[in-house]
């Protein structure tokens, strides 16, 4: 899929940096119109495809150089410019405009969630097959099982009540408890939570938190119980040690006094947190460290170490679908081995505990970790990876249907502005040759790692109405060939700006929306022949030594 950063298309359109200066942004339009002007042109079909061109780079050349619009657009982009922002002299500044932009997107998602309800939901079933390691004679057993549910609902604009209760029932014993939260937000700073629970655990709590300054935030909360009428106070501060890293520090005094001393660490492919909590007679260190593999899956080891548990869990985590996941985990303790099965599915969490060995077995241990990953391989091997591989084709293809009509447009218009340059650009390519300077032989855009070889020859006659392939789909790269040759400067050099996607320059388009895109440029300077691959938003500055070798897809 493709990444999130801005689009930029108006910088691409004048082929600016982002921090181009006004007269850059005067020079660069100055230029365009001299290529794009309808009276350049004599053709009535020309003058036609350079109007609209024309209009394209006038109104970004109008935003660009009005200073508070280009401030609503480096933010937000076009989204922020059609929001309804009062541009005046009240928004002067970049965090002027970002928090007024922010404040009317709040009223816009408060109108949408105001009478949104949210339902999550949890069910566990422990399994013990101990008896069945021993003795064949008998089969699983059910020991226990517990569910619980919870609605959440955002009552007004600062008023959230949630609604939950759980049930335990185990060795022929039933037990449940229900509970109702009411939090609000009495300041952008502050907020307030009441919590009734009745049951197996019946207590009131008040509890209340506020931003105590940019990093760092207090929390007070003082619970009652309803069945011996003991209380306990409990205070928590929280401060952000680091832009990943938060600690916290937790005093509880009463009946459950205890310290806590924690943290929590969020990289980008790992994260990790831990604490130590120490209590008049108790003392407990827990940690987890949880490694990205990629965006579908991931890894996580996690222990307890304590006066009342000693255990490592070890295992990982699968999304299946866009709303499932699918997690298997070996904890080892002295409770005994066994594994955890969990399926999550939007809000609702299905696990399964199975107990291998009540006790510490070195042998079944080894099993318990071996035989999960010795089968994950297989099955990822030979089923797993090959059916998300048809799965990611499938939905691919019926992608590419969806937006036939509208890629088979942008293609057109590709490749009209394509023709509004090509005798210029032709021009520059011949005198380039000519000094031995810089030569661009070839240049496709587009999901490079997917497109068929022959795709490329397939549409160099640029006839962009004429269906591709036997599924008469548009190909999923194209030829930008032309627009390259005419960006090279009198100097010999071609620069794209980091930042900037590539689809939004003249002469582009994207012809696989959804897709991950990449630009590949063969291209010769000084009597040697070069090739680079550069992803969507990456710089490309051509020519360099270092693009004698080739990079990209394996499939290039």
């Amino acid at each position: 899929m493709e990444d999130e950063a801005p689009n930029r298309e108006l910088y691409a359109r004048l082929h600016l940096s982002p921090d181009a200066s006004k007269e850059d942004i005067r020079r660069a339009y100055r230029q365009w119109a001299q290529v794009y002007h309808p009276d350049k042109h004599r053709s009535p079909q020309m003058q036609d495809v350079a109007t609209e061109n024309f209009q394209h780079i006038r109104e970004a050349y109008e935003i660009l150089s009005d200073e508070q619009k280009r401030q609503v657009y480096d933010v937000y982009g076009m989204e922020g410019l059609n929001s309804g922002l009062e541009l005046g002299p009240k928004l002067k500044t970049r965090e002027e405009v970002q928090r007024e932009f922010d404040r009317l997107r709040q009223q816009r998602q408060e109108q949408k969630i105001a009478a949104h309800v949210n339902h999550s939901g949890s069910l566990l079933v422990n399994i013990s097959i101990a008896e069945l390691l021993k003795s064949f004679s008998e089969g699983p057993i059910v020991t226990g099982m517990s569910s619980s549910t919870q609605v959440q609902s955002h009552i007004s604009k600062n008023d959230t009540l949630i609604l939950g209760g759980s049930m335990l029932i185990r060795g022929g014993a039933v037990g449940g408890s229900v509970n109702a939260l009411l939090r609000r937000q009495t300041s952008p700073v502050s907020s307030v939570e009441v919590l009734a629970m009745a049951g197996l655990r019946s207590l009131f709590t008040v509890q209340t938190s506020r931003q105590l300054s940019t990093h760092s935030t207090g929390t007070l909360g003082i619970s009652v119980s309803l069945i011996d009428g003991s209380i306990n106070v409990a205070n928590t501060w929280t401060r952000q040690l680091s832009e990943s890293t938060i600690g916290n520090i937790q005093l509880v005094v009463g009946p459950d006094a205890a310290v806590a001393i924690g943290w929590q660490r969020q990289g980008k492919q790992n994260s990790g947190t831990g604490e130590i909590k120490l209590a008049p007679a108790s003392f407990g260190v827990s940690g987890q460290y949880i490694h990205q593999f990629s965006t579908m899956s991931r890894g996580r080891i996690s222990g307890k170490f304590g006066s009342t548990a000693l255990e490592v869990e070890l295992g990982g985590e699968r999304r299946i679908s866009e709303h499932s996941t699918l997690a298997m985990f070996c904890t080892l303790g002295v409770q005994g081995v066994l594994w955890k099965f969990r399926f999550t599915r939007g809000g609702q969490k299905f696990t399964i505990p199975v107990l291998l060995s009540a006790t510490l077995n070195p042998f079944i241990a080894s099993g318990a970790l071996i035989l999960p990953s010795f089968l994950y391989a297989l099955l990822k091997t030979y089923v797993v990876k090959p059916y998300y591989l048809r799965r990611k084709h499938r939905k691919s293809q019926e992608q590419r249907r969806l937006t036939i009509n509208e890629v088979l447009s942008a293609r057109e218009r590709a490749m009209k502005a394509q023709s509004l340059v090509k005798n210029v650009a032709d021009r520059k390519q011949k005198r380039q040759a000519e000094k031995r300077g810089l030569v661009i032989l070839e240049a496709v855009y587009g999901s490079l790692c997917n497109y068929n070889k022959g795709d490329s020859q397939r549409q160099k006659d640029g006839s962009a109405g004429v269906a591709y392939e036997d599924d008469n789909l548009p190909p999923l790269i194209l030829d930008v060939t032309i627009p390259l040759n005419f960006l090279v400067d009198e100097s010999g050099m071609l620069r794209l700006h980091e930042g900037i996607k590539k689809s939004g320059l003249m002469g582009f388009c994207d012809p696989c929306p959804g897709e991950e895109k990449r630009l590949k440029v063969v291209y010769t300077y000084r009597d040697h022949q070069y090739q680079v691959v550069v992803n969507d938003y990456d710089e490309l500055f051509i020519p360099q030594e270092a693009h004698k070798q080739s990079s990209g897809c394996s499939s290039l």
